[in-house]
C-alpha cells in the first residue's frame, strides 16, 4: 500500500493519537502531514475525514482540524453516557461471543493484570472492552460506543496514571468480575460490573480538574 494513500495516513495519525504521541487540541496542518508522507492534499483531507467520523479529530470549516479535546463536562457527559450504553451493548454481544473469543478475554484480563508498561495495559485494556463488545450486531450502537472510546482515549490514560494501574488491586478484581459474568453468560452481572468500573473512572477524573487545564 502506498504511504500517501488516505488509509494509510490516517492509520498512522490513528497510532499517534491513540498511544498519546498527539495530544488533546494538537494542531494537524495538512500541508505538514502531506510533507511527512509525501502526498497531495487529497489523500491527506480524506485521511481527516476519516479520523474525524471516528472520533479522534476535530475539524472546522476554514480553519483546521485539531486532535479531539474534551472540556471537564463534556468529559463527564461521556463517561456517563458510556455507563448506560456500554452495559448494554455487553448484554447484546454476551450470548453471541465464541468460546475462543472468551478465552482470549481471560488471557487479556491475566496479561492486563500483570502489564508493567502504561501503553501496553492501555492496549490490552482496549482489547479486552473492545473485544467483549464484538459479537454484538453491527449498528449505531457499537459504532457510537467506539467513537467514545476514540474520544475518551486521552483520558482513561490519565485515569491510569493517577489510578497507579500496576498495584491497582480494584481495577484487576472489575475487570475478572465482569469475564465472570461473561464467562457465566450472565448479562445482568457483567453489566453491573462494567458500569462500576466505568463509573469509577468517571469519579476519579472529576476529582482532578487539572487534567482539563
Amino acid at each position: 500500500m502506498a504511504s500517501s494513500a488516505p488509509s494509510r495516513v490516517a492509520q498512522t495519525l490513528r497510532e499517534e493519537i491513540l498511544n498519546g504521541t498527539l495530544t488533546p487540541g494538537e494542531r494537524l496542518r495538512q500541508e505538514d502531514i502531506a510533507e511527512r508522507f509525501g502526498a497531495s492534499r487529497q489523500p491527506v483531507r480524506d485521511a481527516l475525514r476519516q479520523l474525524e467520523g471516528d472520533g479522534l479529530i476535530t475539524m472546522v470549516a476554514n480553519s483546521g482540524a485539531w486532535v479531539s479535546k474534551l472540556s471537564e463536562s463534556e468529559c463527564y457527559e461521556a463517561y456517563q453516557v458510556r455507563e448506560r450504553l456500554e452495559p448494554l451493548l455487553l448484554s447484546q454481544s454476551i450470548p453471541n461471543l465464541s468460546q475462543s473469543k472468551i478465552l482470549r478475554l481471560t488471557e487479556l484480563v491475566e496479561e492486563i493484570n500483570t502489564a508493567s508498561d502504561l501503553e501496553h495495559f492501555l492496549r490490552l485494556d482496549r482489547e479486552f472492552h473492545l473485544l467483549s463488545y464484538s459479537a454484538a450486531a453491527e449498528g449505531m450502537l457499537k459504532e457510537f460506543v467506539e467513537r467514545l472510546w476514540n474520544t475518551t482515549q486521552h483520558y482513561r490514560r490519565a485515569f491510569a496514571k493517577l489510578n497507579d494501574y500496576v498495584n491497582s488491586d480494584v481495577t484487576h478484581m472489575e475487570h475478572k468480575l465482569i469475564l465472570d459474568g461473561i464467562i457465566r453468560r450472565d448479562s445482568a452481572a457483567a453489566g453491573t460490573a462494567l458500569e462500576g468500573h466505568i463509573r469509577r473512572t468517571r469519579v476519579t477524573l472529576a476529582e482532578h480538574k487539572e487534567i482539563f487545564s
